[in-house]
């Protein structure tokens, strides 16, 4: 009797330790290796970049906006942050009804784009004279009331109180983040509410979730949770058992009660420190040859339990040490180190133009989003940055997909800001970081001989390289040239970009 317990048991082990590793697995398609956050974007919009540009450039898959109804936050444009305050469990939001979310994730998937939703389990809204969401729910927010889903005060930490301790993880994890009221996922009503909504949402078909504000629940109440949801659908081309995608936002840069790790254990956890160093690092401010150990060694959660990424929608508005699509040569720069170098998940982002923190999406006078308008470059315009379109570095996520199981070796620094480094015998990619001063050195690629088109500054075509080209010799070796006042601050060749 005590063996077939103890078998019993460890079968159990098992089991509950291939769903926490199979949550940290993107299901993506074979070959294929970042996402992007079309921040925004409206799923209409968001299917036909699946079809027309995201496939074809070797995207993995997509992360959107929150897609629970929100309230209205009446402004002469509304803000983003509207998006964040949900009124209701309903998919309805500026981007597009249920209706258009299914067929928006529908598409992807047949191209092999998965879809992960940014959803908010941690609060409902704010207090609003006249709470009116979206999709037309109202709430009495001062008496806690939200009869769309429903929440009653019951559902909700109390007594009232806002975070003033960061030291405190009870003061953190059941008072109010910014005034937003803060629910009790210990509580079996609340609980289920979220995994019927979660399972709405896989049974749309999407890959996974980015949890919002986790590290503001209790990590047990979230494990719960997800252990409740279903496995991926199998009609949407997912595997038989395939689990969702689960990284959840930790903001944890050191000093504070709550730490990453404290959620790696069910899912993956989005890296902050990694965005505040690698902009610390092509800033200028910690020079990048000390990148040659980047990850690990410097105080990050393990490659396989971090979502990473160079700045998202929250820290590109004022995050310290930051790179932005404004500081765009840094930045192109810092992403190309991210999906060249063998550490976390990578997510790039896509963003709209903005001049301060509030401002929300492209948006027409009834405050509708606008549609991406698509130049015959590939770049974007209406309002909208696009970075994925960006040549630098939608080629990179191509170089990131040939690259794909390889290690990070030959690695070679100025010891100072100039820095090159191979993938196995895929891949090479030199940067010059370095103010006022040419990059111009003999390296070894790793690549057989031949001659190679540079990504960064251009593309391989069928009459040649429309950018650099790079001869390398029979022993690997090439002259890498970057000059300091250059458009572009990184060469990188691969082997499918030999002629």
């Amino acid at each position: 009797m005590i063996e077939r317990f103890q078998f019993l048991s460890l079968v159990c082990l098992v089991v509950s330790t291939v769903g926490v590793h199979s949550q940290k697995d993107p299901n993506v398609w074979a070959n294929r290796s970042a996402i992007v956050h079309l921040f925004e974007w409206k799923f209409e919009d968001i299917a036909e970049e699946c079809e027309r540009f995201l496939a074809p450039k070797g995207y993995a898959g997509l992360q959107v906006s929150p897609v629970q109804e929100n309230v209205i936050v009446n402004s002469p444009n509304r803000p983003w942050w509207e998006r964040y305050q949900p009124i209701s469990l309903k998919i309805v939001s500026r981007s597009g009804n249920e209706t258009a979310f299914r067929s928006m994730v529908s598409r992807c998937n047949a191209v092999g784009i998965r879809v992960y939703v940014d959803v908010i389990l941690n609060h409902m809204t704010g207090n609003h004279e006249k709470a009116v969401g979206v999709g037309g729910s109202s709430a009495d927010t001062f008496n806690f009331d939200y009869p769309a889903v429903p929440f009653e005060r019951n559902d909700f930490n109390q007594p009232t109180c806002g975070i003033d301790n960061y030291a405190d993880p009870v003061n953190v994890r059941n008072c109010e983040l910014v005034g937003l009221h803060d629910l009790n996922q210990t509580e079996a009503d609340v609980r289920e509410k979220f995994i019927t909504f979660l399972n709405l949402l896989v049974n749309c078909g999407v890959a996974g979730f980015r949890v919002d504000a986790a590290k503001h629940m209790w990590p047990k109440d979230l494990q719960y949770i997800y252990s409740q949801v279903d496995n991926l659908q199998t009609s949407q081309g997912f595997d038989p058992g395939s689990r969702p995608f689960i990284y959840q936002e930790v903001i944890d840069l050191g000093g504070e009660g709550i730490h990453i790790s404290d959620y790696t254990g069910f899912g993956r956890a989005t890296e902050f420190k990694y965005s505040s160093e690698i902009g610390n690092a092509f800033l200028g401010n910690n020079p990048i040859k000390y990148l040659s150990n980047f990850g690990e060694a410097w105080g990050f959660v393990g490659s396989g339990d971090a979502l990473v990424f160079v700045d998202n929608h929250d820290n590109q508005r004022g995050g310290a040490n930051i790179l932005t699509y404004k500081q765009a040569k840094l930045y192109k720069m810092a992403v190309a180190f991210m999906l060249a170098y063998p550490y976390g998940y990578p997510r790039v982002m896509s963003s709209f133009y903005f001049n301060d923190f509030d401002q929300g999406p492209p948006q027409d006078a009834n405050g509708n989003i606008l549609s991406p308008i698509i130049n015959s470059d590939d770049t974007c315009d209406n309002g909208w940055v696009c970075e994925h379109r960006w040549r630098q570095i939608y080629n990179m996520v191509g170089f990131r997909n040939v690259v794909a199981g390889t290690g990070m070796n030959d690695w070679w620094d100025n010891w100072d800001k100039q820095i090159a480094f191979c993938r196995g015998d895929k891949g090479f990619i030199a940067f010059n970081d370095q103010y006022n001063v040419d990059f111009k050195e003999s390296l070894q690629t790793c690549l057989p001989n031949g001659t190679y088109c540079d990504i960064i500054s251009g593309s391989k075509s069928e009459k040649g390289c429309t950018g650099k080209s790079v001869t390398v010799d029979e022993n690997g070796k090439a002259y890498i040239e970057i000059l300091h006042d250059e458009y572009d601050g990184v060469l990188a060749i691969h082997v499918q970009s030999k002629l």
